[in-house]
């Protein structure tokens, strides 16, 4: 069970499957360095232990960016969007962001 502040947990505003989009920043070059997804308990972990964690929708669990690769987040701040429905983290990176090796996951295929 969640311990999110009730505050928090009453402005968010969750998609069918109880999810926020999080946004990733890099806190030094302000690059947004990756989308993933929160619920509560996501939200709650990220804003309490500073370690970026995320909602997994193709493994069904919880994971702390950089568990297995090393390559962690350390979060500078969260902001909720004025609708809220999508989180700005800010972080710092320790490595490349992106599961590719590359340094974020929106370095490929520019559209425009």
């Amino acid at each position: 069970m969640t311990s999110l502040d009730a505050a928090i947990s009453s402005r968010l505003k969750r998609d069918a499957n109880g999810l926020v989009a999080a946004v990733v920043q890099d806190a030094d070059s302000r690059d947004v360095l990756m989308v993933g997804w929160m619920d509560d308990e996501a939200l709650h972990r990220t804003l309490t232990t500073g370690a970026a964690t995320f909602w997994s929708r193709s493994r069904g669990e919880y994971w702390v960016k950089g568990e297995t690769s090393g390559h962690t987040l350390a979060v500078r701040e969260v902001r909720l969007d004025c609708d809220g429905d999508t989180v700005l983290v800010t972080a710092v990176p320790a490595g490349p962001t992106c599961h590719t090796g590359a340094t974020t996951c929106f370095d490929a295929d520019r559209l425009l």
